[in-house]
């Protein structure tokens, strides 16, 4: 309690702390030196207490009128401990909000330097608060690596914290499956699956610091949106035509489909199988549709938008040398190419 009423300021009227002060210190005949000491006050407080620099301490003001056998002056009021922090407060908001149109600051920009503390020091503080990384193994590149590439390529997203890939819950639930297979065949991490309320789909997750850290180093995966950064086969799948295959396979399993293309011409009707992989980035369109056709697949490129395989006989020639581990695809093929 002591503690408290110490904290209370005295307000003068102006002018008034100072002609107080010069007044006590003739009365007492002391130097400021003297009269800090007396009270336990620092003499460059009392300076600044002169200069009504700050508001002179309640406690301050009874040590000098007893000293001096003064009563305390009626003409003044009292301020609580810390009155001044709300005034700041305000004013450092109203600050704020005027330099960066919210209170709290840059908020995108924070984010951005708490990221870059985390990946450059954070994620390796022994403190105790911050758990370390979860491991996860590390693979050679191979042909399973090169489909999962293709997979997180066709229907895959990366966080900063997490590997996700959708799929379809009811039509490519078998697939999604394979997915989480080949995630622990490569990983030695079992992912989770998540089935969505609102849609008909699920999300295989992988929440490792460390796998995101290996698809976008390693394997030249982006993290964030794929589109707006331009997303392509990496370099190190174009280099051998086995990975090539593989990674096709993943792209077309998740991001492509087979279906009946049919005409009515004069009264007679037709239908064709069509082998097509869709996709807004112009990159990775152009890279598949090269692939394809250093197969001898005779690709064709509809709507701007569309690879596709027309041919029965090159369509049958696709699944023999690229195949699909997708279930869906493989009864469609074999229901209607023979």
């Amino acid at each position: 309690m002591a503690d408290r009423v110490y904290q209370k300021r005295v307000v003068f009227f102006k002018g008034g702390q100072a002609k107080f002060l010069v007044g006590q210190i003739n009365k007492l005949n002391i130097t400021w030196h003297e009269l800090g000491d007396s009270i336990g006050v620092h003499h460059r407080t009392l300076n600044d207490w002169k200069r009504e620099k700050c508001l002179m301490s309640l406690e301050g003001l009874r040590k000098i009128c007893k000293l001096s056998s003064s009563k305390i002056p009626e003409n003044i009021r009292l301020k609580d401990p810390f009155w001044y922090t709300h005034k700041g407060a305000r004013l450092g908001a109203l600050a704020t909000f005027k330099k960066y149109g919210r209170v709290g600051g840059n908020q995108e920009y924070q984010k951005k330097k708490w990221y870059e503390w985390w990946y450059k020091e954070g994620q390796y503080a022994k403190n105790g608060c911050i758990k370390p990384p979860l491991p996860i193994r590390i693979p050679h590149f191979s042909k399973d690596l090169a489909e999962f590439t293709g997979i997180v390529l066709g229907d895959g997203g990366i966080s900063r914290s997490q590997v996700k890939i959708t799929t379809n819950s009811r039509d490519d639930k078998q697939y999604a499956f394979f997915i989480k297979r080949l995630i622990k065949k490569l990983f030695a991490v079992n992912p989770s699956v998540y089935y969505r309320n609102d849609s008909l789909a699920m999300d295989i997750v992988v929440s490792r610091v460390k796998l995101v850290e290996f698809c976008n180093k390693k394997l030249g995966l982006k993290i964030g949106n794929k589109l707006r950064q331009n997303i392509d086969i990496p370099s190190w799948i174009r280099k051998n035509p086995g990975f090539e295959k593989a990674c096709i396979r993943g792209l077309v399993d998740t991001d492509g489909c087979i279906f009946d293309e049919r005409h009515n011409i004069k009264g007679k009707k037709y239908c064709y199988k069509r082998v097509n992989f869709k996709s807004a980035s112009p990159e990775l369109r152009k890279s598949v549709f090269d692939i394809l056709n250093k197969l001898d697949l005779s690709p064709r490129i509809r709507n701007d938008e569309c690879v596709q395989l027309e041919k029965k006989e090159k369509i049958r020639k696709y699944f023999e040398i690229i195949g699909t581990s997708n279930p869906k695809h493989a009864r469609r093929f074999q229901g209607g190419v023979g």
